[in-house]
């Protein structure tokens, strides 16, 4: 058994990393504050102590800011391909065809967004507005764009998903806010020469990166999550 002041250190430890995984949140409206490139770099540095199978680390990222972030907002936006009717060619996010309970989940977070937003049902260019303020990393200072090799599998897949999380946790632990933007992937072409990213990486997603704008309804947004009941079995 463990010491009373250990238990207590137990406690301590655990609120700090229950707190930085709770109040993770994609934030979609950030401040201009900017984020030294020291924090970028240590948020990076610690994230991928992230697992992955065999050590491959099968992770690599694009850090823009300034006139680069910039021009990858400009290329996306100018290209005009609308993002409903873009080509998801590298690989597919979502079902061809959403169904229960996704389907359901999907609605509310999208209603509660755009109510939150004032946005009505049937307000479609406002709605396209807003999905495009994804392209400008929703206005934060520092933005990411996440790559794999190609020729690497579904298990390097889950492996570059943990090393995200990692980011959003250990900026949490810097009072910073993320946004991971799947969004992003599908304009591969028009992303892939201002980076110099080679064809043998597929464009996974990108992610803003900042502080967040606490005056804007978009972020008072607290998604739901499934009851416990919903998705454990205890096999005894």
């Amino acid at each position: 058994m463990l010491a009373p002041d250990m238990k207590t250190s137990v406690i301590d430890e655990s609120a700090i990393v229950d707190e930085a995984i709770n109040s993770r949140k994609s934030v979609r409206a950030f401040l201009p504050t900017p984020v030294d490139e020291q924090t970028i770099r240590d948020i990076l540095e610690i994230a991928a102590r992230a697992p992955s199978g065999t050590n491959m680390q099968p992770w690599k990222v694009y850090v823009v800011t300034g006139a680069k972030k910039q021009a990858v907002t400009d290329a996306i936006l100018n290209s005009g391909i609308r993002a409903e009717k873009i080509a998801w060619d590298e690989y597919k996010y979502y079902p061809d065809q959403f169904f229960e309970p996704y389907l359901s989940r999907r609605r509310a977070v999208g209603f509660a967004l755009y109510s939150l937003l004032g946005i009505g049902k049937r307000e479609v260019e406002r709605m396209r507005a807003q999905h495009d303020r994804n392209f400008s990393f929703f206005d934060a200072p520092v933005g990411m764009i996440f790559t794999i090799d190609r020729r690497l599998n579904m298990g390097s897949w889950i492996d570059h998903g943990m090393f995200l999380q990692s980011i959003m946790i250990a900026a949490r632990g810097r009072g910073l806010h993320t946004c991971p933007q799947a969004a992003f992937a599908p304009y591969h072409r028009q992303i892939r020469p201002l980076l110099d990213i080679p064809e043998e990486e597929i464009i996974v997603c990108g992610m803003a990166l900042g502080f967040e704008d606490e005056t804007k309804p978009e972020n008072t947004l607290r998604s739901e999550r499934a009851p416990l009941e919903e998705f454990v079995s205890f096999v005894r």
